[in-house]
């Protein structure tokens, strides 16, 4: 105890001596390890080929192969060409064309007209200024045509709308922020755009239970700043939450920074939801208590099918309190296995006030100190090979911070880490954080990226980064970072332009690499437009199938958010 004592006290002293160097180190007894101070916070230093296939059975295998030459015979696996359909030019990028539905009809005058009576006339909007950055993605990959983007306000909007549409089969592309990475949230060709952006209400909130109850299109920042107000947290924070919507959050089933503290969507955190069907059903599972053991959980087909199943109008979410001490860490580690080596023991050590695990490599480090304006380096001057951001979250400030202190310490002994800062106050955490949540941003100006949200074993997750390095060399560049807590890789690839040629050492590469260890090919994304034809990777044809039909039962007419999250040869309107 007196030991522990004297490291946190060791570890709040703020000296000003320069830092120590491994053999400066050697010198000094422990007890008198010093540590240095900077304006980024309290700091502490010292220098030290296969088969695609093969996780699935031989008749899996052949049934994968059987629905591909489909695929091949259907023309829709050349990557990255124009195709025209009904004179609408469609471009992809890491997917494979589809050509448009003939079952789906086209805008006429007679559904504008209908469609102004139901809404207010400012909420059917035709102007193609307007229209532009709602038929285009945040990475500017996939560029529909739709010609008619449709503001409901209430749910009752939405019904009226999904009614007609269904009735004249008029295909549908729900939206909200428009922040999605796989194409899911734009058109492909001319489905009408249906935006949430006017639902943004909060209806209640429960002190007691914690339960948020509010409407599709609220920006995830603004319910953090509600509910920070009331003394409690979201349970999601997003790199996006200044734009994205929580409809959307929910029909996409996203994480986030700290699913360590919180439940996923799937698991704990989504009490319940409203939800639109195709055919203009209002379906009410809006519930407020958490245990409700009455049949089939139906929310969870809309938790994360990409409003392929239904529009979320509503929303109830149980978000826990806020808890008083939080403290952020960003370390240095000199290669993966030491970050994989930090992960095992802060969940020994740390346990439940763990509340973030996230992990950077040099390339990313250096895209965001290149790219992005204000960022520092918190380790000056150095760039090392890796870095670690640990945050906990607890109740007890002053013993939580000991308890983080102790443990840095003792790394910092045994050399699993090479430097690092513990964040003083709110401006450092922010800085902090803006490092590894800027990243997206700071890979854009590099110019085309190829982003891919994977879930593997976390003892292989890098291997996969270092294999495209080797197999793509320069000029292109490879990124790898992610949430290391929950073995999700965030595998970015950068060059100047989109190029077939890189695209074709990428994919299916990426996929088979990823199939092989039995990983996912999407741990947050989602599927959307990019890897609806990807999908036997993780699924097996069975359950593929399944889904298949779940949505043909659901939306019979295909309306919703054609094209996407499933196969195309296997689409309803097929």
């Amino acid at each position: 105890m007196e030991k522990r004592r004297a490291y946190a006290l060791l570890w709040q002293w703020r000296a000003s001596s320069r830092p120590l160097s491994s053999n400066h180190r050697s010198l000094l007894p422990n007890s008198l390890l010093t540590s240095r101070s900077s304006d980024s916070g309290s700091m502490f230093n010292f220098g030290r080929s296969f088969t695609s296939l093969s996780s699935f059975t031989e008749q899996q295998r052949q049934s994968f192969q059987q629905l591909l030459n489909i695929l091949i015979d259907r023309r829709v696996l050349h990557q990255g060409t124009f195709l025209r359909s009904s004179n609408l030019p469609v471009r992809f990028y890491g997917s494979a064309p589809v050509e448009r539905s003939a079952s789906f009809s086209e805008i006429n005058t007679k559904d504008i007209t209908y469609f102004k009576s139901i809404l207010r006339e400012n909420n059917v909007i035709q102007d193609p200024d307007r229209l532009q950055p709602a038929n285009t993605d945040w990475m500017h990959k996939y560029q529909g045509s739709s010609k008619l983007m449709l503001l409901p306000r209430t749910t009752e909007e939405v019904s009226h709308i999904m009614r007609y549409c269904n009735s004249r089969h008029l295909a549908i592309v729900p939206q909200g922020g428009n922040t999605g990475l796989v194409g899911g949230s734009v058109p492909v060709f001319d489905e009408v755009i249906v935006n949430v952006s006017q639902m943004n209400k909060i209806i209640s909130f429960d002190k007691v239970s914690g339960i948020l109850v509010c409407e599709a299109g609220c920006i995830l920042e603004n319910l953090e700043s509600f509910l920070d107000n009331e003394g409690f947290v979201m349970p999601l924070d997003l790199g996006a939450k200044g734009s994205c919507q929580i409809g959307g959050n929910v029909s996409t089933n996203a994480g986030g920074l700290r699913l360590l503290l919180v439940q996923h969507l799937h698991e704990n955190s989504s009490v319940g939801l409203e939800a639109v069907s195709a055919n203009g059903t209002v379906m009410d599972m809006l519930g407020i208590l958490r245990k409700d053991n009455t049949g089939y959980d139906l929310k969870h087909l809309f938790i994360g099918s990409e409003g392929s199943l239904g529009i979320v109008t509503k929303v109830s979410i149980l978000t826990p309190p806020k808890l008083s001490a939080t403290n952020l860490a960003f370390l240095a580690c000199k290669d993966y296995l030491s970050c994989q080596k930090l992960l095992f023991k802060a969940r020994r050590k740390l346990g439940e006030v763990l509340s973030a695990f996230e992990f950077l490599d040099s390339h990313a480090m250096d895209a965001v100190l290149n790219n992005l304006e204000g960022v520092r380096n918190p380790l000056p001057p150095a760039v090392h090979n890796f870095y670690v951001l640990i945050e906990t979250t607890g109740s007890d400030e002053s013993y939580d911070r000991e308890r983080l202190d102790t443990f840095l310490f003792r790394l910092m002994e045994s050399g699993l880490i090479l430097d690092g800062v513990v964040a003083q106050d709110i401006n450092q955490v922010s800085s902090f954080w803006r490092i590894r949540e800027g990243i997206p941003e700071a890979l854009m100006k590099f110019g085309a990226v190829y982003k891919y949200d994977l879930s593997l074993p976390l003892e292989k997750m890098y291997d996969l980064v270092d294999e495209m390095r080797a197999r793509l060399g320069n000029p292109v560049k490879v990124v790898g970072y992610g949430h290391l807590g929950d073995s999700n890789l965030h595998l970015n690839i950068t060059s100047p332009q989109y190029n077939d040629d890189i695209l074709a050492q990428i994919e299916p590469f990426v996929y088979e690499w990823t199939s092989k260890h039995r990983g996912s090919i999407s741990a947050e994304h989602g599927i959307g437009l990019m890897k609806a034809n990807k999908l036997y990777y993780s699924k097996s044809p069975e359950v593929v199938q399944l889904m298949v039909s779940i949505k043909r039962l659901m939306d019979p007419n295909g309306i919703l958010n054609p094209y996407k999250v499933l196969p195309h040869c296997l689409s309803a309107n097929n």
